[in-house]
């Protein structure tokens, strides 16, 4: 698998498909988080603008493999081996963005609530920002992974309902990505950081369970 990874991630570098994502979210923070904003609040938006990016980033991986290069990879390691690696790939791309980016914001935010009367501390934020920007790191990457290939091939149909996924993924009550930003928003609100593990959990799980379908059924049809 550490091979398949590394391949992976080769081929992502190269082809530099990942640069419109990226920019995005550079422009998309850029936008919402200022200097000296309130830090929970600037940290709710950090990890809610990542849930689609990484949507995005797994479409990147599952779709950018040459179709020759891809057949070569699957006769050598099994269909369901190779599409896993190109997941995890587009998750470990989105998490390693969204930390960057949730210290930075952390780091340039103001440490208080966001009526400024009560502080905050740097530590207990980044930490909560943390759990938010990875919970919405995974859900974004199980988005992707039952809206692409194998599930959906045909562009016209999987990016929008990509979208759509991310959206929902975002606003539907009960949602882990939900959970974890609606607690950064109301934590800025009370002054009690939200560090709770429980979103990061659900959405892992959550995640695991996409990520087992998806490679299943490119199993089965590349059989």
């Amino acid at each position: 698998m550490t091979a398949l990874l590394r391949y992976q991630a080769a081929l992502l570098l190269r082809s530099q498909r990942w640069l419109p994502p990226v920019i995005l979210y550079a422009v998309f923070l850029g936008v919402g988080v200022q200097s000296g904003q309130p830090v929970l609040d600037s940290l709710g938006y950090t990890a809610a603008a990542l849930l689609p990016v990484a949507a995005w980033l797994v479409r990147i991986c599952v779709t950018g493999e040459p179709a020759a290069a891809r057949a070569c990879v699957t006769a050598a390691r099994g269909p369901a081996r190779a599409h896993l690696a190109a997941l995890l790939t587009a998750l470990a791309v989105a998490a390693l963005l969204g930390t960057a980016a949730t210290l930075v914001v952390t780091v340039i935010s103001r440490h208080a609530t966001n009526d400024h009367r009560f502080p905050v501390s740097p530590v207990q934020a980044g930490a909560a920002g943390l759990l938010a920007t990875l919970a919405c790191a995974l859900l974004g990457s199980a988005v992707g992974a039952l809206t692409n290939r194998p599930l959906l091939r045909s562009p016209g149909r999987a990016v929008p309902m990509m979208l759509l996924a991310a959206l929902l993924a975002m606003v539907v009550g009960g949602s882990p990505a939900h959970a974890a930003v609606s607690g950064l928003v109301t934590g800025s609100e009370s002054g009690r950081v939200p560090v709770s593990p429980l979103p990061l959990a659900a959405a892992a799980l959550l995640t695991a369970a996409a990520f087992t379908v998806a490679c299943a059924l490119d199993g089965r049809r590349s059989s």
